[in-house]
């Protein structure tokens, strides 16, 4: 966070300090070794299921935090400060967990919402398929009905903990052509026919790994479809209007760590025989680079209230924010491994990690060209 904003309740103020807390305390000192060593810390992710992380937006009933939105923005950012890869999972993580409880039933929900919520299983969001990206109403991933059961076969791309998670959410068709013949359904991991890629060799997010989901003929029962047949992609649509937001406080948290670290770093090193931090040209930079996140900020924190009282306008919010926010942080982080010369370029600094990073936020949960048709087709259709 960066100073005390006046919008904030007492509460979320409290929320967003003791996150804080915790990733300075479980994430930062770690966060470098993970990205070297490709470790993804189950541990850590129990840890932060231990405060009420895991199952931030799932109810009370079911053993979540029942946060808004509006708080989870704030969770997210925090988090990301200590390491945006493990923030993100959680967020995605916690997109699943949001699925669930919103479209499941109760059976549904007593089943795998309480070890979600304590990270005793871990889940998977299963849209993306290898030619099916951007486009994703022409899934292909086939889900068959077999009188009690459903038999799936497809490969999902991208996948965020595969190998790793215990469940995994999956859109399948089940219907025609388009978004309306595709359903969701929970695959278990130890389901027959289930197997994973190799872990991708990435350019950031190393602390988390990144697989094909290979379904081969998944048998499963038919109480494993989450809503009605053919609602599967307005339900993952409508996860990843929070996602987008998760994703957005991601950038903004692992970009102020950045511009905090170029401020430490302009004021310890010396140049022309003074510290290099009172060059006015320098300053600039810094007031540019805080002003533009404290705007992505705000326009976070508007689309997440906005989703949160279900304003017609909230998904085209939350695009317009994942896209501003995402691009701004990426921005600030280039400038701030700038700043450091070229210490910024050496891994023991952090700030080269950090930009590896936020850069796949501007691609995932929807590419930043996307978020950019999904508003202007608001404005355009406004007009007809």
């Amino acid at each position: 966070m960066s100073g005390v904003d006046g919008t904030l309740t007492k509460d979320q103020l409290a929320l967003a300090e003791v996150t804080l807390d915790f990733a300075e305390e479980h994430l930062t000192p770690h966060a470098l070794a993970w990205d070297r060593d490709k470790h993804f810390p189950v541990d850590v992710l129990r840890k932060a299921a231990a405060v009420g992380l895991a199952g931030a937006y799932v109810r009370e009933e079911w053993g979540g935090s029942a946060l808004s939105r509006a708080d989870g923005v704030l969770v997210f950012e925090a988090l990301a400060t200590g390491c945006p890869s493990i923030a993100a999972y959680l967020s995605i993580h916690n997109m699943v967990g949001w699925m669930i409880d919103r479209y499941g039933d109760d059976t549904q929900r007593a089943r795998w919402l309480p070890d979600l919520c304590t990270a005793q299983a871990l889940g998977s969001y299963c849209l993306t398929e290898p030619a099916a990206g951007s486009d994703a109403a022409a899934l292909t991933t086939r889900a068959t009905r077999d009188g009690d059961h459903y038999v799936l076969t497809g490969v999902k791309q991208f996948i965020s903990g595969a190998g790793a998670s215990h469940l995994y959410l999956v859109m399948a068709r089940t219907g025609g052509a388009g978004p309306g013949g595709v359903s969701a359904f929970v695959v278990e991991r130890d389901d027959p026919g289930l197997s994973f890629g190799a872990n991708e060799q990435k350019m950031g997010w190393n602390a988390q790994p990144t697989r094909q989901v290979v379904l081969d003929g998944v048998r499963v029962p038919a109480d494993r479809l989450i809503g009605a047949p053919g609602e599967g992609f307005r339900i993952a649509m409508n996860g990843l209007n929070g996602g987008r937001l998760g994703i957005a406080a991601c950038s903004l948290g692992g970009a102020q760590n950045a511009l905090h670290r170029a401020l430490t770093h302009l004021a310890d090193r010396q140049a022309f025989g003074k510290p290099l931090i009172e060059a006015q040209a320098l300053q600039f930079r810094l007031a540019d680079m805080a002003t533009e996140l404290a705007a992505a900020r705000a326009l976070v924190r508007q689309a997440a209230a906005a989703l949160d009282r279900a304003d017609p306008s909230a998904p085209q919010l939350c695009a317009m924010a994942k896209q501003f926010a995402t691009d701004t942080g990426y921005s600030v982080a280039d400038r701030a491994l700038q700043l450091h010369g070229g210490y910024g370029y050496l891994s023991e600094y952090g700030i080269e990690k950090i930009v590896r990073d936020l850069r796949v936020h501007q691609i995932l949960e929807g590419t930043n060209e996307i978020m950019r048709v999904i508003v202007a087709r608001e404005l355009t259709g406004a007009l007809r």
